[in-house]
């Protein structure tokens, strides 16, 4: 995973300034606190709004599906775009939605309102990181945003529970504005099209088939199937078995660091073994870590699983943002990587939502969070046993 491997033609841009990387790594982490905080604000919505455990899954589904949808128009639109230009927009459609979320509170509403603010995260967060995949090491900066992911879930998961649910609005609406007393660090335009889908062909690495990308953002979507439903409803699916809120709510602060501990050892373990094999791994140990919740959930096994889950959570990402590195050296599909996860979130917590609905359980939610997780393994596996036959350059820089 070294960046001399895998960047060999990348020079230095305004985008390896400090100010852009810097205001880059804090929108990214607004942009996904939706994501890090979805399990403390769904049960918000069942507590302080009266929602019911399977419209909890359609409203973090249109929230985080909108992120899916901003992040995909800003890979259309980003090369022909001035980006101080979307993060005004973006943050702007956020903060609204955010306010309206405050004065309407019931479902249908909340619904769209929650769809519209995902859609201005979207854009938001997908312009950060294209930054971040148009800097000279971009495994590198992805690295640093895992990091700070890290943080600030668990200042999230420790913060948010405090507020009610009107002040969990305020909150993402104070952060959202706060970074627009930065916009002026941001570059306007690349002068490069390294960041849009009308890149020309030769991005990839040499001898890399045109379709690879598309495949690793298919693996991040499925993987993000599994953490959309196991994260959206992992608190609630304890409580209904009986453990103690504030047991549970201790269980997620604390878990969160594991996403530390995830990202430093993936780095370390990357340069020894690659991408490949850790990646395998990580996948084949998360799809045994959430299906064992499918056995049933209690005070101990669920400190097991969701520990594990946050330090295999990141340390996949890691090798995920680091394979799209590897194959596209130009950063052209970066921009669409918050879009495959955002698709996955919304996938992912309709399914649960609508195998609660059916009264399924919590049980047949778990199952499904195994499957999607062992799909993302199966086609890791497949790509890259592919790439071994036809790039093994790519492979090695792997």
């Amino acid at each position: 995973m070294t960046d001399a491997a895998s960047q060999p033609a990348r020079q230095r841009s305004e985008f390896d300034g400090w100010r852009s990387m810097t205001l880059s790594l804090y929108m990214t982490l607004v942009g996904y606190g939706v994501l890090v905080g979805i399990p403390v604000i769904s049960t918000a919505w069942v507590n302080l709004l009266g929602f019911t455990e399977e419209q909890v899954g359609r409203v973090a589904g249109a929230d985080l599906g909108g992120l899916s949808l901003g992040a995909i128009i800003t890979a259309v639109i980003i090369s022909r775009s001035n980006r101080k230009f979307l993060i005004l927009l973006s943050a702007s459609i956020a903060i609204l939605a955010n306010y309206l979320c405050t004065l309407f509170q019931d479902y249908e509403t909340v619904f769209w309102l929650r769809t519209m603010s995902g859609v201005g995260s979207g854009i938001y967060t997908a312009v950060a990181v294209a930054a971040l995949g148009a800097t000279i090491k971009p495994t590198r900066a992805f690295n640093w945003m895992l990091f700070a992911f890290a943080f600030s879930q668990a200042l999230e998961m420790h913060l948010l529970p405090q507020f009610t649910m009107n002040g969990i609005y305020w909150f993402f609406i104070g952060c959202f504005a706060f970074s627009l007393l930065f916009v002026a660090w941001a570059p306007s335009y690349a002068h490069t099209k390294q960041n849009s889908l009308d890149a020309p062909a030769d991005v990839l690495q040499p001898s890399v088939p045109s379709y690879i990308p598309w495949l690793c953002l298919g693996a991040i979507f499925v993987t993000y199937i599994n953490i959309g439903a196991y994260w959206t409803y992992i608190e609630l699916a304890s409580l209904d078995a009986g453990v103690p809120e504030k047991w549970i709510g201790d269980v997620l602060v604390w878990a969160s660091f594991l996403s530390i501990v995830g990202c430093a050892f993936a780095t370390v373990v990357s340069n020894r073994f690659g991408l490949a094999r850790p990646l395998a791994t990580a996948l084949i140990a998360m799809t045994i870590i959430v299906g064992m919740l499918a056995s049933g959930i209690s005070n101990y096994n669920i400190i097991v699983s969701v520990f594990m889950f946050n330090f295999l959570w990141i340390f996949i990402d890691v090798y995920q943002m680091s394979t799209v590195a590897v194959v596209d050296p130009k950063g052209s599909y970066a921009a669409l990587m918050p879009g495959a996860q955002g698709l996955g979130q919304i996938v992912g917590p309709n399914i649960a939502g609508s195998i609660l609905g059916a009264g399924m359980g919590y049980k047949t939610v778990f199952v499904v969070c195994a499957i999607a997780a062992f799909s993302g393994m199966l086609i890791y596996v497949f790509m890259y046993s592919y790439l071994r036959r036809v790039s093994p350059q790519v492979v090695a820089a792997a």
